[in-house]
């Protein structure tokens, strides 16, 4: 089977613990859900993007690292699952679900493999 991402988006002045408790509730029924369907990888949800830090080679060579987000946008990931599923449209049902709960975006993405890329996919 494969994994899938199913990102939740935030804009950027979002609080991570300021959902209202019917969001809370909405949200750990669907972790409830996903832990009962066996699907569940792993799950996280992130902190603000300005307590990241972005690292970025130089073109002289060497990194610079910098406060916040690697790249400037209006809206961040703010927290994702990685689900075991057979096929993107068990992933998009799942992705619909989270989108409902936590009333936000979400991107819903398989990662790769290897085997993809030596195939050129």
């Amino acid at each position: 089977m494969t994994q899938y991402l199913v990102a939740i988006h935030h804009p950027d002045d979002f609080e991570p613990f300021s959902e209202s408790d019917e969001t809370r509730r909405d949200i750990a029924d669907l972790n409830v859900a996903m832990q009962a369907a066996g699907i569940v990888r792993f799950v996280g949800g992130l902190d603000r993007p300005g307590a990241a830090k972005a690292v970025r080679r130089k073109p002289e060579g060497g990194l610079l690292v910098t406060d916040g987000p690697y790249i400037e946008t209006k809206e961040h990931v703010g927290g994702f699952w990685v689900l075991e599923l057979p096929d993107m449209d068990a992933a998009l049902d799942w992705g619909k679900r989270a989108a409902v709960a936590c009333r936000a975006p979400v991107e819903v993405r398989a990662f790769g493999t290897l085997e993809d890329r030596d195939k050129g996919r």
